[in-house]
């Protein structure tokens, strides 16, 4: 069997300049700090990152984002970090805005090899712009297209060493999704147990999606 078992600055190490991250969590909810942090202490450049929010200002999540390293951000909400804000305004960082149900879809879409899907939402704001509309039954909805990256970094409770998960509650959110919508996932976990000590009816995540496993106890 292959070891998956990495350090973060080894995991770090396998992103290049200029791909496109998903990263997991709500808020601090299932995020992997600890692997924004090894980025953030990378020399990478021109990143796209794909993931719920844009922190808050001063925190690990804040700092990588507005450190010169992202060109771009995919996400639904900015407004508890007006670092973020402030370079959006100034044209130093781009943005693009999805609502979190869009969001979520089109993730799924993503890893589940659809072409996109129909919704109402954002029909006659300024999120339709450059979208295709169709009218169904009478109603219009946007064609909203499938969302994939370079690179998923998730964030897990436990892990067996062939990388299936379990999460903690609330904590699973965007996770399963986006690790099925990458073609390199990295899963940071809280702790690692042998092959056969994970009850199977309690694995969230199988281990054929994730590439490498980080360590939160230390990269010893």
């Amino acid at each position: 069997m292959v070891n998956k078992l990495i350090s973060h600055k080894e995991a770090a190490g396998l992103i290049q300049n200029g791909q496109s991250i998903m990263v997991g969590g709500f808020g601090d909810a299932g995020y992997p700090f600890e692997m924004i942090k090894a980025l953030h202490q990378s020399d990478l450049s021109h990143l796209t990152i794909m993931g719920n929010d844009g922190g808050c200002q001063g925190d690990p999540k804040g700092l990588f984002y507005t450190s010169g390293k992202v060109d771009k951000l995919i996400i639904t909400y900015c407004g508890l970090n007006p670092d973020v804000s402030r370079q959006y305004t100034e044209g130093k960082l781009e943005i693009e805005f999805v609502p979190q149900g869009t969001f979520v879809e089109r993730a799924r879409c993503g890893g589940h090899g659809l072409g996109g899907f129909l919704t109402p939402t954002g029909v006659g704001t300024p999120v339709e712009e450059g979208k295709k509309i169709l009218e169904v039954q009478g109603r219009k909805y946007l064609l909203e297209e499938p969302l994939r990256a370079d690179v998923a970094i998730i964030k897990g409770a436990v892990a067996d060493k062939f990388g299936n998960l379990m999460f903690h509650m609330v904590a699973r959110n965007y996770n399963p999704l986006m690790a099925m919508a990458a073609d390199l996932v990295i899963a940071e976990v809280d702790k690692i147990v042998e092959i056969g000590e994970l009850d199977q009816n309690t694995i969230m995540l199988s281990g054929i999606f994730v590439d490498y496993i980080v360590d939160n106890r230390g990269d010893e």
